[in-house]
């Protein structure tokens, strides 16, 4: 009987220096303007007699999928929906049918979504380059992550670890799954932790876990447009649209906000500099 343990990961002791980079999926890797839940979404509440439109259905995005079904419940112009429909509000017994309905049908779309945005590998590679650990947490679930993680990892993708919805008992904003991500990644001191998210919960659950936040606004889903129609915006639109994205993520708290992870490295450099002037987050 072989009694030996797996190697433990090295663990990152050194408090003035970077260790990982926590990395969100759809709209910050992949997936530009976090396409793949939205029409999945519209037509899961469709299936159920219910009208959601696009706009309301990016509203919660970055929550654990579970929690997004049940916050789109509870706006005013779906409650009323449902009421009509079914005579009382939307129970968790009813998010929990909604939820059964929506799995199958998110990781029937995720692969025509599944596409890296652009400059993405670079920055990982570059972030390795470092000797940075490279973390993962996403707010799809296990059943749905098993597709993108096949797609991802065909792409060259592969993150030291991989927290989902559900494999804790809360999701974002709370920093539960960046715990576990610290636990994994063999990390002591959470302020050497770069966290990366396109979603207002995203940069709250790094700031909660004690982390650097950075946002990205043109790739994800506080833009929410595809690579080619934001690449067909005249440029005084992207200009508007760019601001009104970074506003929303500068008032989470993010301490930087770029237009996507192909601008990272610069970021990286200077939350280095800061971290060896003693700077914390």
């Amino acid at each position: 009987m072989n009694n030996t343990l797996p190697t433990p990961p090295a663990v990152s002791s050194a408090p003035d220096q970077l260790s990982a980079v926590v990395f969100d999926w759809a709209g910050t890797i992949l997936d530009f303007g976090s396409c793949a839940p939205m029409g999945a979404f519209v037509r899961l509440f469709e299936q159920f007699g219910i009208r959601v439109s696009i706009e309301q259905a990016r509203g919660p995005m970055g929550l654990a999928k579970w929690d997004h079904i049940k916050a789109l419940g509870t706006l005013p112009e779906v409650d009323a929906q449902w009421e009509a429909e079914y005579g009382r509000r939307l129970s968790d017994a009813d998010v929990d049918r909604l939820y059964d309905v929506f799995t199958p049908l998110n990781a029937a779309v995720v692969p025509d979504f599944a596409g890296f945005i652009p400059g993405a590998l670079e920055a990982v590679a570059d972030a390795r380059a470092r000797g940075l650990k490279i973390g993962s947490t996403t707010g799809y679930n296990r059943p749905i992550m098993e597709v993108v993680t096949a797609i991802a990892a065909k792409g060259g993708y592969r993150p030291d670890n991989l927290v989902c919805a559900g494999d804790v008992a809360t999701g974002r904003p709370t920093p539960l799954m960046m715990w576990r991500c610290f636990a994994e990644l063999g990390i002591c001191h959470p302020h050497t932790v770069v966290k990366v998210d396109d979603t207002e919960v995203g940069i709250e659950e790094g700031l909660n876990a004690g982390t650097w936040s950075v946002g990205v606004s043109v790739s994800g889903n506080a833009m929410g447009l595809p690579l080619a129609d934001w690449l067909a915006l005249a440029p005084a639109q992207q200009a508007t649209r760019r601001a009104a994205a970074q506003a929303r993520l500068q008032g989470a708290g993010a301490h930087y906000v770029i237009d996507s992870v192909a601008a990272l490295t610069p970021v990286l450099d200077d939350i280095a500099a800061r971290l060896a002037r003693g700077e914390r987050p």
